[in-house]
């Protein structure tokens, strides 16, 4: 039975990595991905913003 209780961890946490793999796939595309591709470029956006004003004069 020590083999059993040997297995156990391993095998639930590769369940849950499958679980999370396949989570991460199905959330791509689709209706989401225009919001999650609006929220990147906002994001850049930002950033790029702030590094201008953040030195003028490289600009």
């Amino acid at each position: 039975m020590d083999y059993v209780s040997a297995l156990v961890p391993p095998v639930v946490m590769a369940i849950f990595f499958i679980g999370l793999v396949v989570t991460i796939v199905k959330s791509q595309g689709g209706p989401n991905k225009a919001k999650e591709d609006e929220a990147v470029d906002a994001a850049i956006a930002r950033a790029e913003s702030v590094k201008q004003t953040a030195h003028p004069e490289n600009a």
